[in-house]
Order: structure tokens, then C-alpha cells, then sequence
């Protein structure tokens, strides 16, 4: 399996600098700073949100590998993370990530869709990476 790279500059100091964040495939690359981590209104990236994406992508790719190893064929599946980062102690800490997930899968119940969905919640990669933070799904089986 290949290594998959990422790259941030920062220029400055911490509240009055910037920098910009890219992955190695050129498929991203974007300012972040202080302020869009730490307040809102700020329309560059952070760290949490780029987390986030990796998060909800992995969590949604295991997902629809449970489902189709079990001969199901998800129409969609829309998933969206939220990464708190709050104050613990003196230093800032991811303390939670909670996933939201619909999906649209013809044929399938609902307890069947639950358990094949905290399986793929378990042992994404991402999810797996990230053992060390609380992570609470929410998953909704779409009509």
C-alpha cells in the first residue's frame, strides 16, 4: 500500500501568522491560521476540519464496503463529522468527533444497517487512528 503525504507552512507567529496546508496528490491545498481554528467567520482551513474529512470519507467508504461484502448496493451515503477541539487543562485537545450518517440502501432493515454501521464506525482506519477520542455515531436509514 503506498504512503500517503501531507505538507503545512507556517509563516509568523501564532495569532498574527498563517499558513497553507496541502496533500501530496495536489488535490488540496489551502490557508489556514489561527483565527480559522479558533473563531469563526475565518474562510480559511484548520487541522479539526481537514480530521473531519478524512474522518467522514474513511467512516463512509467502511460502510459501504460492510454493506456490499453483505450483498446490499447502497444508493448513497452521506455522512457528516463534527470534531470538537476544546481547552483540557493548559493545552487544546480533539475530545470528540461525532459522526452523522444517512444512507439510502434498498432492501435493508434497520438493525441490520446499525450493526453494519458501529462495525464500520470500529474499524475504519481513520476511526482506528483516532482510538484516543471519544467517536458517537448517528445513523439514519433513509426511506
Amino acid at each position: 500500500m503506498p504512503s500517503r503525504t501531507a505538507e503545512a507552512e507556517w509563516k509568523g507567529d501564532l495569532v498574527k501568522g498563517s499558513g497553507r496546508l496541502a496533500v501530496g496528490s495536489g488535490a488540496f491545498q489551502g490557508p489556514y491560521s489561527f483565527k480559522s481554528r479558533f473563531e469563526d467567520g475565518e474562510s480559511a482551513t484548520n487541522p479539526e476540519e481537514l480530521i473531519g474529512a478524512a474522518h467522514a470519507g474513511c467512516f463512509t467508504m467502511a460502510l459501504t464496503a460492510q454493506l456490499s461484502r453483505a450483498g446490499f448496493a447502497p444508493t448513497r451515503i452521506h455522512t457528516r463529522a463534527a470534531v470538537s477541539l476544546a481547552k483540557v487543562g493548559d493545552a487544546f485537545a480533539i475530545t470528540r468527533i461525532d459522526l452523522e450518517t444517512t444512507a439510502e440502501v434498498p432492501g435493508l432493515d434497520d438493525t441490520t444497517f446499525q450493526r453494519h454501521a458501529l462495525d464500520a464506525k470500529q474499524n475504519c482506519p481513520v476511526s482506528k487512528a483516532l482510538a484516543g477520542t471519544e467517536i458517537r455515531l448517528t445513523a439514519k436509514l433513509a426511506s
